[in-house]
């Protein structure tokens, strides 16, 4: 447990009001949300600064507020009843309160990061662990230095921890594992997401490779990925590590993968997972390998696997009052999660298969190329339709021009496209949205959904 006074001892807190022996358990950062009894951590944005919330927070049952750069200007009698912790930085101190928390636990902490890929196989892994364990997990795509040492502060009596890091610059997976201390690690993959930050995909490997400073256990690494592949000499002289493969020679293999690519073999047992896609056979493989270190018997590995459920907006089937089925992978992209979530939509057995698409982010110098390789594996798609939206497609549109495709439409942002697609797509169509998520692709899935 933590309690008030680890604070003011540890962390170098002051207590304006309120009780040094209270237990600080359930932490909020979202007066919306936040419960009564809860402890409400003031943290300033780049937009608002929650310090100024903290009134909000009381008002709803908070029971003590964790506060930095402001003053309590106030009767301190309205407070006599709530608890008030200044500190010298919010984040700072949340942050330090996370790896405190996970000090007091010797469970075993499996962290995700990569690429592509990291949420599906959180999820995947934490549903064969689920079979005989208690299990927390990330939520959602809350793998930041906010979102993570909020996750690790809900934990009470669970067994394991499953969690997502992901990171934009060199430096935050460092952060990360220093806080969760992960026993065993996860690298999915080396894409090119935000690449534009990290300036090549050899960058974007050593940052993903910061894993390993707060690793005290194995590594599990896509040996199928070509940076990974081409430095795993280097790999190993940083930690113990464990390959997963299809096509290279790996000590955890799928082998006999059927034609929907949805049931295959490892290490001889036959495995079926209900997304027929080539990411998902190593998200398998990944979740397999977890179980077996962690001695899930093989038949809850198997039903782990069978059973697993993505966060929503990532490959989210949903059918629309016309009879369209849309393909929700809004909440992110790049390259790589693109040509995966085309590879799932050509499969589809549909009147028609079309693609709406939105720019990818964080490309840096590599945009055009990017982009247009985008073009590249639409074109090869089979597509009945493309539709691509933002300002980067336009490297996309044009590679289509280029190669005499003319089945597209082009918008500069979302809500431009509302009526041509409401009147584009019929019953029978296959539709898949996939764009970064500030490109606000969800909302045509709102919209379409709504008509």
């Amino acid at each position: 447990m933590i309690y008030v006074r680890d604070i003011i001892d540890k962390f170098n807190g002051t207590l304006i009001c309120g009780d040094l022996n209270l237990v600080l358990d359930n932490f909020s950062k979202d007066t919306r949300t936040i419960k009564e009894g809860d402890v409400y951590i003031g943290i300033k944005g780049e937009n608002f600064d929650g310090n100024l919330f903290f009134r909000d927070a009381f008002d709803k049952g908070a029971k003590a507020c964790i506060l930095d750069n402001i003053e309590i200007k106030d009767n301190l009698d309205e407070y006599k009843n709530k608890t008030i912790i200044k500190v010298d930085d919010s984040l700072k101190c949340l942050e330090a309160l996370a790896k405190y928390k996970r000090s007091l636990y010797n469970i075993p902490v499996i962290a995700v990061t990569g690429s592509v890929g990291k949420t599906s196989t959180k999820d995947m892994i934490a549903s064969v662990l689920q079979t005989k364990y208690r299990v927390l997990k990330t939520e959602g795509n809350n793998n930041n230095n906010i979102g993570l040492p909020f996750t690790i502060l809900r934990l009470k009596d669970e067994e394991i921890m499953v969690l997502e890091m992901g990171m934009n610059n060199p430096g935050e997976i460092s952060l990360l594992t220093d806080i969760a201390k992960p026993t065993i690690g996860v690298i999915t993959n080396v894409g090119t997401a935000h690449i534009g930050n990290l300036g090549s995909r050899e960058n974007i490997m050593k940052a993903k490779l910061e894993i390993v400073k707060g690793l005290s256990g194995p590594l599990i690494i896509n040996n199928d990925n070509d940076l990974l592949n081409s430095n795993i000499d280097y790999i190993k002289s940083l930690t113990k590590v464990i390959t997963i493969g299809i096509n290279n020679n790996s000590d955890y293999m799928a082998k006999g993968i059927s034609d929907d690519l949805t049931k295959f073999k490892i290490n001889g047992n036959d495995i079926e997972c209900n997304i027929g896609n080539t990411a998902f056979i190593y998200n398998s493989l990944a979740s397999y390998v977890i179980g077996d270190l962690c001695k899930v018997d093989i038949d809850n590995i198997k039903n782990g696997i069978k059973n697993f459920k993505l966060t929503g907006n990532r490959l989210e089937y949903k059918k629309t009052s016309d009879g369209v089925i849309i393909i929700d992978d809004t909440y992110n992209a790049s390259l790589d999660s693109i040509k995966s979530s085309l590879e799932i939509l050509r499969k589809e057995n549909a009147k028609r298969r079309i693609a709406v698409i939105g720019d990818v982010l964080e490309t840096g110098e590599y945009n055009k190329e990017i982009h247009r390789e985008i073009g590249k594996e639409l074109l090869s798609s089979n597509l009945d339709y493309i539709i691509t939206i933002g300002n980067n497609t336009l490297y996309t549109d044009k590679y289509l021009d280029d190669n005499e495709f003319s089945n597209k439409y082009h918008f500069t942002c979302e809500n431009e496209s509302y009526n041509i697609l409401k009147n584009l797509i019929k019953e029978g169509d296959v539709v898949l949205f996939k764009g970064s998520h500030a490109m606000n692709l969800g909302n045509i899935v709102s919209y379409l959904m709504k008509c």
